[in-house]
């Protein structure tokens, strides 16, 4: 086996929680982004903070700098999940299959919408643009790093499975939105599919170990002690 481990760059948040009985907008949504280090792969997941603060942070947690990154993964292509990507400009980009063929059709559909010389429009093909740089992701990213499929918040949801000697390690997105709706059984309100996901975090119950949910800090699964 590979050598393995991996560190939480930066804790993600929801711009409003309804657990905590948030209605409203009350802060930046940014996703949790984690490095996994897997014999001489780095792979970045969820570069989500702003280049100059998620640099920091890279630095901070892991004495490593943005060069030192040669993938970058994301578990949806929603913004709140890739704020810092032009930091990493020579790391390869990879995405789910099915997740870059359903962003590339809402684009598109939100493109035909939009007048010629509307802003919008222009930011819709620079969106599709940045797109088009990623590419679908093999089943394994490196040994015992291998996708996670987890649709239901958006059809191609995927997270990462990284397989460690002892426990499995999930990453898993927003397929486990936060530790306090894992707990809940509950998935976001906005999600693509609610049943599917909801599908989804049962299949994240009976798999992993530990889990790192899209916008929080990484937790123990409740079953592994009994729960």
């Amino acid at each position: 086996m590979a050598d393995i481990r991996f560190d939480i760059i930066s804790i993600g948040t929801l711009s409003r929680n309804r657990i905590w009985k948030e209605n409203e907008v009350v802060r930046s949504p940014h996703a949790t982004t984690t490095l996994i280090r897997a014999g001489k792969k780095c792979i970045l997941v969820d570069p989500a903070l702003p280049p100059q603060a998620l640099g920091a942070r890279l630095f901070e947690r892991t004495g490593l700098k943005p060069d030192a990154i040669d993938t970058v993964f994301l578990t949806n292509f929603r913004p709140a999940h890739r704020a810092g990507l032009t930091l990493f400009p020579k790391a390869r980009l990879l995405i789910h299959e099915l997740e870059k063929l359903w962003a590339a059709e809402q684009l598109a559909a939100l493109r035909d919408q939009a007048p010629e010389q509307d802003l919008d429009r222009q930011q819709i093909d620079r969106e599709i643009q940045l797109l088009r740089s990623f590419k679908a992701a093999d089943d394994e990213l490196a040994e015992n790093v291998d996708l996670f499929p987890l649709p239901g918040y958006t059809p191609g949801q995927c997270g990462l499975l990284v397989a460690l000697p002892t426990i499995t390690v999930l990453l898993a997105g927003d397929g486990v939105p936060t530790a306090d709706h894992f707990l809940a059984g509950q998935v976001l309100p906005d999600s693509h599919d609610i049943q599917k996901a909801q599908e989804s975090l049962a299949e994240v119950y009976e798999i992993a170990d530990l889990i790192i949910p899209g916008h929080d800090n990484v937790f123990l699964n409740p079953r592994a002690y009994g729960m």
